[in-house]
């Protein structure tokens, strides 16, 4: 017995599959072919690495650009989790948000250094002997150069949405799941959408320390620009930096295109309204997903599955439990919950204390609280004067859709472009002019942190209602009234969550900043970074820890005294419902 296919005629051959369906398939080849390409030597032993060597010749630089990118967006992912899940457990709970908030500001100002000189141990006994091992610990502290900017963003947005969206939600019957999805989420993506375009291009920033690493006598070079760019420096070749820096740039024109153009798109739907007369973003791949046929068919069953989980967890009934015993209970928790964290942290400061002090003398620690002040001037002098440069431009680009679409792209190269690139120019001209390290190499600290401040307005301006715009020019509101009236209430609390990450950022940064080193030359500012810096490089982790501490402390201190209550005050006062 013969089976009878029946023929498909031409036209509905072409319904099956339409052009958009052909470009959604090379697109989906091409990130086989990548991931394929990435993950081909995970697997092979250490010792292969050092067999096969990094080298400078420029034919290299596409198969490592593939394998830095593949850990850049493996921390990606990881940090999205994070984000959803830390930063939201931190806005929902007043007692979690006591301990997470403080935890979150000492993460962020660990240094990269810190977390690996800790954990490259722990993540290459894993894999013993693999490069997976390896491949983790990179991708690890890629991660914590991503993930705290991305929390505070998505914090931010939890703790300013509109009391009317709240209302509307409970109105319809919202439950917790299927308000976090529904209304919480697409009101912070347009915020986050930005602010995961700078942990991007942050990791670039870090990208050298993550794949060639080198603690004490534990020395691993990854295959990647990052370990590419490092054996330049130490070399001193011109050439070979310089190919870096190109194939930086078609890497992030890339992913530009296939991630984050899209990405700003996709999250403009979720603005409160839309100004008549701009034409919203667009982006070829996002118009080739919704188009195509099969990659409807491929996402039909998550989005049926979503959609049934919100029955899944329905909205509670409000019922009276306990009366006055359950508020009293309440009232107890909530004031032993502050002394029972107080005491926790004292229990780590003494556990902190005592391991520092039993190689390091009691006066070293002055030492480097002298240090950490030195390095918390150039902090707060470079935030301030990044300020000044980035909120009016922030602001002009952030109103103009036009603008902010040419600009994306351009931010992102320089938010990405690592500090040791300029190293060869920094240390040159203070070696020439006999400058004062102290002060030339400041601005490196600066440079990779400035754009927090610059992504964040952009995201804040673009969120301005247009009738609040209307208003202000109909009254004929200009100059510094303006800024008062119209554009500060509206970038404030993005600012101040820019603020908080390029602060925290740039302490991370000195690590860098503070020691550059071109071939055998070698200058060093005195701060908390360089001390940091060498201790990493000398393996001492007496010194590594107190530093650490050190520059945790100092965060924490400023981020309480002072970015905090500004945050509280930006939610309080400029929130837009």
């Amino acid at each position: 017995m013969t089976l009878q296919v029946p023929p498909i005629s031409v036209g509905k051959a072409r319904h099956l599959l339409t052009r958009w369906d052909l470009i959604a398939i090379l697109l989906v080849l091409a990130l086989v072919v990548f991931f394929a390409q990435a993950s081909r030597n995970l697997g092979q032993p250490l010792a292969e690495l050092e067999a096969a060597p990094i080298g400078l010749d420029p034919w290299n630089l596409p198969e490592y650009a593939i394998r830095t990118t593949s850990r850049m967006l493996a921390a990606l992912v990881l940090s999205l989790v994070f984000t959803f899940t830390y930063a939201t457990w931190a806005a929902k709970s007043r007692r979690a948000e006591i301990v997470l908030l403080p935890v979150l500001d000492i993460l962020q100002s660990v240094p990269i250094l810190g977390f690996l000189s800790i954990t490259v141990v722990f993540f290459l006994s894993l894999a013993p002997g693999k490069v997976l091992g390896a491949e983790f610990a990179a991708i690890f502290a890629i991660f914590t150069s991503q993930a705290w900017n991305m929390a505070f963003s998505f914090y931010q947005s939890l703790r300013t949405v509109p009391e009317e969206l709240k209302e509307a939600s409970r109105c319809f019957g919202f439950g917790a799941w299927m308000r976090f999805w529904r209304l919480e989420v697409p009101f912070a993506m347009p915020a986050l959408a930005w602010n995961t375009m700078m942990s991007m291009s942050g990791g670039w920033f870090f990208v050298v320390a993550s794949e060639a690493i080198s603690v004490g006598d534990t020395t691993v070079t990854l295959p990647g620009v990052g370990s590419y760019i490092a054996l330049a420096l130490a070399q001193r070749d011109l050439w070979a930096i310089g190919w870096a820096i190109i194939v930086m740039l078609i890497v992030i024109l890339i992913y530009d295109q296939l991630l984050f153009r899209p990405l700003v798109a996709w999250a403009d739907r979720f603005r409160f309204e839309q100004e008549a007369g701009v034409a919203p973003p667009r982006s070829w791949v996002l118009t080739t997903l919704r188009r195509s046929q099969l990659v409807r068919w491929a996402t039909t069953p998550f989005g049926t599955a979503l959609r049934r989980s919100y029955l899944a967890f329905p909205a509670p009934r409000r019922v009276a439990f306990g009366g006055p015993y359950r508020k009293l209970a309440a009232r107890w928790l909530d004031r032993l919950w502050p002394a029972a964290v107080f005491g926790l942290a004292l229990l780590a400061l003494w556990s902190v204390a005592d391991f520092v002090t039993a190689g390091v003398p009691w006066s070293e620690v002055g030492t480097a609280v002298l240090l950490g002040l030195v390095t918390m001037v150039r902090v707060s002098i470079l935030i301030a004067i990044a300020s000044v440069i980035w909120v009016p431009i922030g602001t002009w680009i952030g109103l103009r859709p036009n603008a902010a679409r040419v600009a994306q792209p351009i931010a992102q190269f320089l938010a990405a472009f690592p500090a040791n690139l300029l190293f060869p120019i920094a240390v040159s001209a203070i070696l020439a002019w006999q400058l004062d390290p102290n002060v030339w190499l400041s601005p490196l600290m600066i440079l990779g942190t400035q754009w927090y401040i610059l992504f964040n307005v952009i995201a804040g301006a673009s969120t301005i209602p247009s009738e609040l715009r209307d208003v202000g020019t109909n009254l004929g509101i200009r100059g510094w009234l303006w800024w008062r009236r119209v554009g500060l209430p509206g970038i404030f609390p993005y600012y101040v969550t820019g603020a908080i990450t390029a602060s925290g950022g740039s302490w991370n940064a000195s690590i860098v900043a503070e020691v550059a080193s071109w071939g055998d030359q070698r200058l060093e500012a005195t701060g908390l970074g360089a001390y940091i810096a060498n201790a990493t490089a000398a393996g001492d982790y007496h010194r590594i820890v107190l530093g650490i501490a050190v520059m945790s402390a100092f965060v924490i201190i400023v981020n309480r005294a002072f970015w905090r209550p500004l945050y509280r005050y930006a939610e309080r006062k400029f929130r837009l419902g």
